[in-house]
């Protein structure tokens, strides 16, 4: 176990005396537990140069590559007064190699706890006039649709709207679902994110919808203009959407991150959200998994692939496969053997009656898999399938050790 000292940066036009502040620094487990490394800063001064006190963690075991919320609370003292100079502490996430290297604060000033004052003076009206101009600068909204423009009832982006959709998201309503784009890579990472660090999902869509971009351990997210203002149609003629505006905000910029040619920016653009298993593995890896197997492959499974994956999955492992999208129920005009979708194991391949797989198990047998796949959790294989169907259908898949 190990403890380290660290510290964070604030912005400020009023004299770093006058300001104090909170301090916590967090992660949220799968079951929304908050494991604290630090906590009980309360009302401390902050330096000079806006920085806070160094400050010593408590023991912990987690690798400096985990992701923590830095969560900070300003106040403003005056006279013998202190008040809250925030309506509701700032949060941000770092890595804790970050919040040790002093990198624990963003070069964009917005992107920091702030707190500005004016520095014009009030006068009695008796001395004469005494107007003062006060500008107050509101940051345009990121994300805003062409055919949906800020005002319009079917806005995708609005915050309440946005709001609402996290809220379900976070409560696990719902899941990450591409709908009909071919967002299903990226919807694989932030499956897993949510349900193994609903603290830095969270985070992560929040600074993308206020900011347009955000930073999930070494990975960048900074979507495109063309992105963050999509075009076509977001709905169907029953009024029912196409791609939720939160996961348009998340997996659409998460792909167009990767995009060095063209922008993804609209819904029916296919070709753009297409990913490919080597950039997936990489946001996998810069978010924080470790991957530690990866039989994917052009051509079908092998049984022993199968088996492979199956005892990873039984020891606790993230098995990211990729399949041809026909043998999924519901698509029963697309059985052919392309490459063209992703899905997250939850459970290990077995029999119809719940029957483990093993080296001695009839191709014949008939299979079914539990797994994330269309913002939905459940038993996916066709009716009546057999592992040698499911082999053939299947391309390896990625394997990780789980994030902390």
């Amino acid at each position: 176990m190990s403890t380290y000292t660290v510290y964070t940066k604030i912005e400020s036009n009023v004299p770093a005396d006058n300001l104090l502040y909170d301090l916590a620094i967090y992660r949220m487990d799968p079951s929304k537990r908050k494991h604290y490394i630090l906590s009980g800063i309360s009302k401390q001064p902050v330096q000079s140069n806006y920085e806070t006190l160094r400050h010593q963690t408590s023991d912990t075991t987690d690798p400096t590559t985990t992701i923590y919320m830095v969560e900070i609370m300003l106040y403003r003292k005056h006279l013998s007064n202190v008040f809250p100079a925030l309506k509701e502490p700032f949060i941000r996430m770092y890595t804790l190699d970050e919040l040790v290297a002093g990198k624990a604060c963003s070069e964009k000033k917005r992107e920091n706890a702030c707190y500005f004052e004016s520095t014009g003076k009030t006068e009695l009206e008796s001395k004469g006039d005494n107007t003062l101009e006060l500008r107050i600068s509101v940051p345009e909204r990121q994300f805003i649709a062409k055919e949906y423009p800020v005002g319009s009832p079917k806005d995708p982006f609005k915050k309440d709207l946005f709001e609402r959709e996290l809220l379900q998201r976070m409560n696990h309503s719902d899941y990450p679902d591409q709908g009909t784009t071919s967002l299903c890579g990226p919807a694989t990472l932030f499956y897993r994110l949510l349900i193994d660090r609903p603290d830095v999902y969270e985070q992560a869509a929040r600074e993308l919808w206020q900011y347009g971009a955000t930073k999930i351990g070494d990975l960048r997210i900074t979507p495109s203009n063309g992105c963050k203002n999509p075009s076509g149609s977001f709905y169907y003629e029953s009024g029912r959407a196409k791609v939720s505006g939160l996961d348009w905000i998340t997996l659409a910029s998460l792909r167009d991150s990767g995009n060095t040619i063209f922008s993804y920016s609209s819904a029916e653009d296919e070709a753009s959200g297409v990913t490919m298993w080597g950039m997936l593995s990489e946001w996998f890896e810069k978010a924080g998994y470790q991957k530690v197997f990866d039989n994917t492959s052009l051509s079908s499974s092998s049984f022993k692939d199968i088996l492979d994956l199956n005892e990873y999955q039984r020891k606790g492992y993230l098995v990211v496969s990729l399949i041809s999208a026909g043998m999924l129920t519901g698509l029963p005009n697309q059985d052919t053997l392309n490459k063209n979708h992703w899905i997250v194991w939850n459970a290990p391949l077995t029999g119809i009656d719940n029957s483990v797989i093993t080296n001695e198990t009839s191709l014949d047998t008939v299979v079914d898999l539990n797994c994330f796949s269309w913002g939905e959790v459940k038993g996916w294989i066709k009716k009546e399938s057999s592992l040698e169907y499911f082999r053939k259908h299947t391309f390896g898949a990625l394997v990780f050790k789980r994030i902390l």
